[in-house]
């Protein structure tokens, strides 16, 4: 997996989207063996990104909104 995914990075891309189940042994897996094989980027460590919510919880994939909508009375 770690040879696929050198190649694909030699190809441009840099991210990935893994699935595995159960998903917890799989993220434990690629954590133990697949991250280690591979040319990470360590520069600057970022600190935390914050968090986007809502008035319902967080808002998923980006920072778009809906557009609030007029209530009737």
């Amino acid at each position: 997996m770690a040879a696929r995914m050198r190649e694909y990075a030699d190809l441009g891309i840099d991210s990935f989207i893994l699935s595995g189940y159960p998903h917890l042994d799989e993220a434990y897996r690629v954590a133990e063996l697949v991250l280690p094989r591979l040319k990470l980027n360590r520069g600057v460590a970022q600190g935390p990104a914050g968090v986007n919510t809502g008035p319902f919880g967080e808002t998923i994939a980006n920072d778009d909104r809906p557009a609030a909508r007029a209530t009737a009375s």
